[in-house]
């Protein structure tokens, strides 16, 4: 209930994620259904960390007003390098990666898909929408099967979105999970991962993660 959960991704059995608040950001990871990190690192106090990815053998890791980003091992979590944002980003909400480009958002309607090798470098951008309504404030993404899923800050939805045009094709309401778990105004839903075509969902602060099957 202390992780304020800003990135969260599966690989295996094995957790990783990004929690922020300043002088509480770091990145951990841990068995699925443990509480106790098996690697940890922690960034400085002035840093407020957000959304990450695996990419290979990396952990990329983004921060909120920073304007830079953290590369590291995926193993060892040691700091390979950081990354400057690209302009046009204002702040570092969520991050996944489609096999090709790290995406991004920034707490916009935008998702900005950036160079791996170069996250500096911005690919292209799309700006996201369903058929009647305007979706902003993107925040944690998981990229699976063709498709961007992304939490809606303070919103108890998750986002089905096409990466070529930005349309939101399904919305996902987890009203119920979200009451469950909200004790202050930032015990939010932000937490997307896949476990085979059961997505696992969790939130800011929140005590469980739970496995739920899409029908």
């Amino acid at each position: 209930t202390k992780n304020f959960v800003q990135g969260f991704q599966l690989e295996g059995n094995t957790i990783y994620e990004s929690d922020g608040q300043l002088g509480e950001s770091r990145l951990i990871k841990y068995s699925l259904g443990t509480i106790n990190p098996t690697a940890e690192t922690k960034q400085g106090d002035s840093i407020f960390s957000e959304g990450s990815t695996i990419v290979g053998n990396k952990v990329y890791q983004l921060t909120w007003r920073n304007k830079k980003g953290f590369v590291y091992d995926k193993n060892s979590f040691k700091l390979l390098k950081e990354f400057d944002y690209p302009n046009v980003m204002g702040e570092g909400w969520g991050l996944t990666y489609d096999g090709k480009n790290l995406i991004a958002s920034d707490g916009t309607k935008n998702l900005y898909f950036l160079d791996v090798n170069d996250p500096s470098k911005m690919v292209k951008y799309i700006s996201v929408a369903g058929n009647k309504e305007v979706y902003d404030q993107l925040n944690e993404l998981e990229y699976y099967n063709g498709y961007i899923y992304a939490n809606v800050w303070q919103k108890p939805n998750i986002l089905k979105i096409d990466p070529k045009t930005g349309e939101v094709i399904a919305k996902f309401d987890f009203s119920q999970l979200t009451k469950q778990n909200t004790k202050g105004e930032d015990d939010v839903l932000n937490g997307i991962a896949f476990k085979g075509n059961n997505m696992l969902v969790t939130g800011k602060n929140w005590s469980k993660i739970y496995e739920v099957k899409i029908e």
